[in-house]
């Protein structure tokens, strides 16, 4: 359930209450794919890094080390020793990324694994069955995530399957959550808005899929190949549409400009990659902008990667320092790096809330922008 505290025009300031904890929205759930932070970086980690939700991909714990081993071991919470909420993904997005090995049937979608090629099927109950394995704390609807540009008639055809689908989640998660051996029989379904990059299907899906009175709302499809003006044109589309007492999340975005604008669209909860791959490849988001480690100028520079920032990388380590662990390809480097980012993050969203608590949201978002989409 979510309790909205406070707006200021269409951003929301919010608690979200779940099975495992209270989220303060908006928030950045940090992204866990295989159980785990890419860059050496732990659950118990997290806590320091103001982190709030844990994010898992379906898809690739299925391969490895498969739901059912997890389950046999405790669930997702007791897995990786995260206590807090876990959204896990529905293994959607991989109809989009493996679409060279996929094959998408009103049945479901067989795979052919990236990491051996034998063939996996999954389709709404499959979907549904391995996150109830996994025990995560929100569970997302199985969809088919579209490249853009798409044709219009694909596009029309995917999302009413996309909403057949979640009809069929909703019916077998409810089944699951009834079992006397579900690891979590609270688990939250979250459906998914689909319909590319067309206004009229967007509204058409989201009027749709909110009939069925589910635990929240997400949307998906956005930040996979079409300029950022037109994800924010449809976000603004679908805003209107979505219950105003349910969670909203915007799948796999995206910088931190992206989440200013997002929230000031009326989006509660984001995800990405972005804060994590580009730090393992040494850009570390600052308050001036975004800087590049590998950049000889850091060789002598004893400075902080932020004099603003108060994370335990910027407390100890200076840019030289981690200039010299990136160009000695010390796995050290990834780590703090990683840490940083997903610090300056959790921070961003931390400063945000204050500013919608203050009423100065407008004036945080104009004051903030400009730097952050800096390159140094």
């Amino acid at each position: 359930m979510l309790k909205i505290i406070k707006t200021e025009g269409s951003a929301r300031r919010g608690v979200l209450s779940t099975p495992h904890g209270t989220v303060q929205t908006p928030a950045f759930m940090n992204v866990a794919t295989c159980g785990a932070i890419k860059g050496a970086v732990s659950a118990l980690d997290l806590k320091g890094l103001k982190c709030q939700v844990q994010l898992c991909n379906t898809y690739h714990l299925h391969l490895r080390p498969g739901d059912k081993t997890v389950k046999e071991l405790g669930g997702l919470h007791r897995f990786t020793r995260w206590q807090g909420p876990i959204l896990t993904d529905s293994g959607g997005f991989q109809v989009f990324s493996l679409a060279k090995l996929r094959d998408i049937r009103e049945e479901g979608v067989t795979f052919a694994s990236h990491i051996d090629g034998r063939k996996i099927f999954m389709g709404p109950e499959e979907s549904m069955q391995i996150q109830s394995n996994l025990g995560s704390t929100i569970v997302m609807a199985f969809d088919e995530c579209v490249e853009n540009p798409a044709e219009y008639s694909y596009a029309r055809h995917s999302c009413e399957r996309t909403l057949r689908w979640l009809v069929r989640c909703k019916a077998e998660m409810d089944r699951l959550n009834a079992l006397p051996d579900t690891i979590n029989p609270r688990q939250m379904l979250w459906g998914i808005n689909q319909g590319s990059v067309y206004e009229d299907l967007r509204i058409w899906h989201m009027r749709q899929i909110r009939e069925l009175d589910l635990d929240g709302y997400a949307i998906g499809g956005l930040a996979v190949g079409e300029p950022a003006e037109v994800m924010y044109r449809v976000i603004e589309a679908v805003e209107p549409e979505m219950p105003k007492e349910k969670p909203r999340y915007l799948m796999g975005v995206g910088t931190p400009v992206n989440l200013l604008e997002g929230v000031k669209r009326g989006i509660d909860l984001f995800d990405c990659v972005m804060p994590t791959r580009n730090a393992r490849h040494g850009h570390l988001f600052t308050w001036e902008g975004c800087r590049n480690l590998m950049n000889a100028k850091y060789t002598l520079d004893e400075s902080p990667v932020d004099p603003e920032c108060d994370c335990p990388v910027c407390r100890n380590f200076s840019r030289a320092y981690l200039h010299h662990l990136f160009k000695s390809g010390e796995m050290l480097a990834m780590r703090l790096a990683v840490m940083h980012n997903l610090y300056f993050y959790n921070t961003l969203m931390g400063k945000i809330r204050k500013a919608l608590d203050e009423g100065d949201f407008h004036a945080f978002y104009e004051r903030t922008v400009p730097n952050l989409a800096k390159r140094i």
